[in-house]
C-alpha cells in the first residue's frame, strides 16, 4: 500500500533500517512524557523491544506499520505514524478497527503537522471496506494527542486501563467509523 504525499508531508513504511530514526525520536523527555514518564527509550530497548514490535504488525499489503513522515520540502524525518489493528497484542485483536497512533518531535509540534499526517494516512486507509474503523488511545491528560483525535473526526468512547504486555496505562479511546 501506498500512501500519496499530502500538503507538505511525505510517507514510508519504517523499517528494521530505521531502527536510529526510532532512537532518535524516543530521546526527548517532553515526546517521552505521556509514554515513559519522559524517560528516553535505550539503544537496547528500541532494538530488541520496539524493532521486533514492529515487525510484529508490519504488513505493507494492509498498510499496517509504522509510517514515516518527512516534510517533502527538505526531507526531514520528523516522526511517524502507527498504523496496526486495534489490541494487536492481545488474545483478541480487531482486524477490522485500526488503531492510529503517532509521535513527532518536538520541534514538529504547533505546526499541524501531526493531524495532517494523520488524516492522510487515515483517508488513504479508508479506501480499504475491509476497515471498519480508526480508533487511537492517548493518557487522559495528552491534550495534543486528543486534540488530533478530535481533527481527525473522531468521538470520545471511553476512558479505561489499557493493559498492554509492555505497559498498563489510564487511556482516553476515540473512534471514528469509515
Amino acid at each position: 500500500m501506498k500512501i500519496n504525499n499530502s500538503a507538505r508531508l511525505s510517507y514510508q513504511l519504517m523499517t528494521t533500517d530505521d531502527a536510529e530514526l526510532l532512537y532518535q525520536l524516543n530521546q526527548d523527555p517532553e515526546v517521552m512524557r505521556f509514554i515513559s514518564d519522559g524517560n528516553p527509550s535505550s539503544r537496547e530497548t528500541i532494538d530488541n523491544v520496539l524493532v521486533p514490535r514492529m515487525q510484529a504488525y508490519l504488513n505493507p499489503n494492509h498498510g499496517w506499520g509504522l509510517w514515516q513522515v518527512n516534510i517533502t520540502e527538505t526531507n526531514e524525518y520528523i516522526g511517524w505514524v502507527l498504523v496496526r489493528p486495534m489490541n494487536f497484542f492481545s488474545d483478541l485483536p480487531e482486524f477490522d478497527n485500526l488503531e492510529l497512533g503517532w509521535r513527532f518531535f518536538r520541534s514538529s509540534w504547533g505546526k499541524g503537522y501531526a493531524s495532517e499526517a494523520a488524516i492522510q494516512i487515515k483517508d488513504g486507509l479508508a479506501k480499504n471496506p475491509d476497515n471498519k474503523i480508526f480508533s487511537a488511545i492517548a493518557d487522559e491528560d495528552n491534550l495534543g494527542s486528543i486534540g488530533v483525535m478530535k481533527n481527525l473526526g473522531m468521538s470520545y468512547i471511553k476512558t479505561y486501563l489499557h493493559i498492554d504486555p509492555l505497559f498498563e496505562c489510564k487511556v482516553a479511546y476515540y473512534q471514528i467509523k469509515n
